[in-house]
Formats: structure tokens, sequence, C-alpha cells
């Protein structure tokens, strides 16, 4: 029986250790490593009512957390500066959207008769133009639209809505609870993080610990300052043009601004179309114009000076980023993708040292065994 045994043995072992066979483990264990981490995305994503609020909050303690620790140096207790810092933040905030609100009230009817009167248009111009389109067509599609807002599938998605306008109402108040928690003990909650390691891996934590704050607060900190230079200039602009609901455009614009590559876009069609609607194709093109130059501008110029070229990443990055990020979280995570891929990379850059990335420093050590042999 031992000799079968062994014979056996003896018969798999070239079968593990030759090219196939060594291939054939290697593809198993990146299959197992795949399954791991779907299971562990599918995870969070069941959890996201909880996963995002921690997110956003670990983003805005990151980006906050100068101005706590200016406070402290001054005298101030944590909790005080903690709670001078939310408050602010609050109040910031709140008058934002006061003024959005008057804007809004104060222009809305004003922009509900241009838009009637630009649907009017658009209704002549579809029945006068070259495509044969009749009045019965258009009264046709008219009344499906009737029909859709007083259907029972109009009510479930407005149900819905107001269920998603409760998460929200949730998961600000649990961004705000763990914001503050963080901006208080942050130091008392990374040092427990940090109890299971020793040596190396402490070492290792430790920069992590080093690395990560700053680069998403240098990430979120200069991407809020473009933001505000493209809001101003072009809020600036739609108020020079006399379009309809400048400020709350030019907030619009400032919020999507934090969602590369597509927020700038979005923003400046919808600015188009106001402008559109409300003065006409002649305001739409300058609008146009002018969203187009301001980002051109922010490319070229603001990001490299801002932002700097230590979190620079290639567009092919922030576009897989943004795919991944949308599918898992909505536009939560398009707006969170792109500085976890940052903070992600540059954890990266200094997991085997300070100043050097894993991709650099293993063929440096394989020099360096190979001069010493």
């Amino acid at each position: 029986m031992g000799s079968d045994d062994s014979t056996g043995e003896a018969s798999i072992h070239p079968l593990m250790t030759d090219r196939l066979g060594r291939l054939g483990v290697r593809s198993g264990q990146i299959l197992l490593v795949i399954a791991l981490a779907a299971v562990a995305v599918f995870g969070l994503v069941q959890l996201k009512l909880v996963v995002i609020p921690l997110l956003i909050s670990v983003i805005l303690a990151a980006a906050i957390a100068p101005l706590v620790g200016w406070l402290r140096r001054r005298g101030l207790s944590a909790m005080l500066a903690t709670w001078l810092t939310l408050l602010a933040g609050v109040l910031v905030f709140g008058g934002i959207i006061t003024l959005i609100v008057l804007a809004v009230r104060t222009q809305w009817g004003e922009l509900a008769q241009a838009g009637s009167d630009g649907l009017d248009e658009l209704q002549v111009l579809l029945l006068e133009g070259p495509i044969p389109i009749d009045q019965a067509q258009l009264e046709a599609a008219r009344a499906a639209v009737v029909d859709f807002l007083t259907s029972s599938e109009f009510g479930t998605g407005a149900i819905a809505g107001v269920s998603a306008a409760a998460e929200a109402v949730a998961g600000v108040l649990l961004v705000s609870v763990i914001l503050f928690f963080f901006l208080k003990d942050a130091d008392q909650i990374w040092a427990f993080l940090l109890r299971p390691f020793q040596g190396a891996r402490l070492e290792r934590m430790r920069r992590i610990g080093d690395t990560a704050p700053r680069v998403l607060g240098s990430y979120v900190r200069g991407t809020a300052i473009i933001a505000l230079v493209d809001a101003v200039a072009i809020g600036a602009g739609l108020a020079i043009l006399q379009v309809p609901l400048a400020l709350p455009l030019a907030v619009i614009v400032f919020l999507t601004a934090f969602i590369p590559l597509v927020g700038a876009t979005v923003a400046g069609i919808l600015a188009a179309l106001v402008a559109l609607v409300a003065n006409g194709p002649v305001v739409a093109l300058i609008v146009v114009a002018i969203v187009i130059v301001v980002n051109q501008l922010e490319g070229d110029l603001l990001q490299p000076v801002v932002m700097g070229q230590s979190l620079k990443l290639h567009p092919l990055v922030i576009l897989v980023a943004l795919t991944a990020g949308t599918i898992l979280g909505g536009i939560a995570g398009a707006v969170l993708a792109v500085p976890i891929a940052a903070v992600a990379w540059a954890i990266l850059k200094v997991w085997n040292g300070p100043d050097e990335t894993v991709a650099l420093r293993a063929p440096r050590r394989r020099r360096q065994g190979a001069q010493d042999a």
C-alpha cells in the first residue's frame, strides 16, 4: 500500500510542477481571489446605506481635519474645535440652500412662462419643419405623457422617490454623526485599528495612515477650489447674460465638478438648455462657449497648478473608476470613485517604502540581488 501511495504521489507531482500545472495552480488562486473580492463587493453593496455615509464621512474628515487641527493648536479642546467646525459648515451650507430657494422662487414663474413659450415654438417647428409630423401625432404623444403621469407606474415611482428621500435624510444624519467622531477622535480610532499589527506591518500601516488622509484631503480641497472657480466663472457669465436661475445653476456646476469628465458636460448641457428655453438659441450658444472655455482653462492651467502631478490620474483610470462607482453606488458611487482610486494609487506608492512604488521596488531588488551574486 505504501508503495502505491508513493507511486501515486510521484505521478501527480510532475503534473503539478510542470509549466501547465503551475499555470493551473496560479489560475485557481486568481479565481479564488476574484470570488472573494466579488463576495466582499456584494456585501458592501448590500450595506451601502452604511458604507456610503462612512466613505463620505472619511472624505469630509480628511478635507476638514486641517481646520480642526488649526483650532486645536490655538488652545481649543477637541470637542469645541469639532463643534465650531461643524456649525460653521452648517451655516455656510444652510446659507447657500437659502439663496438657492429664494432664487428659484423669484425666477421660477419667468422660467415656467419661457418654457411654455419654448414648447409652443417647438411644436410649431415640428409641424412646419422638414420632418412630416401632424397634429394628431403630437396630440397622441401628449396623451401618452398624461396617461403615464396619472398611471399607477408613476405613482409607484413617486413612492420610490419618497423612500429615496427618506434614505437620503437618514444618510445625512449618519454622515453628521460619523463625521463628528472622525474629527474629534481620529487619532484614537486609528490607534485602535493599529493594535493587531506589529513590526514591518505596523510601519506599513503607519505609512498608509499618514499618506491616505493627506492625499484624500489634498484631492478634495483641490477639487473644491477648481469647482468653486468654475462655478463663479460660469455663474458670472450666466448672470451677465441674464439667464434665469444663474445661482442654482452655478451651484450645480460646483457640485458636478466633483465628478471628473462627466460632471462638467452635464452642467454645461443643463445651463445651455435653460438659456435656450429662456433666452433663445444665440444666448444658449454663448453659454456653451463659456462652459467650453472655462473647462479648457481648468484642464490646461488651473488643475495642474492646484492638484499637482502627484494627484493626477490617467483619464482611462478615471473613466473606469467612474463606471465601476456608478454601477455599484449610483451618483454617490460616481462621486466617491475617483478620490478612492487616487488614495489607492497613493497607498501602492508607499506600500514598500515612503517614496517607492511596488512596481519599481521589486525590479530594483532583483538587480541588487544579481549584483551581489
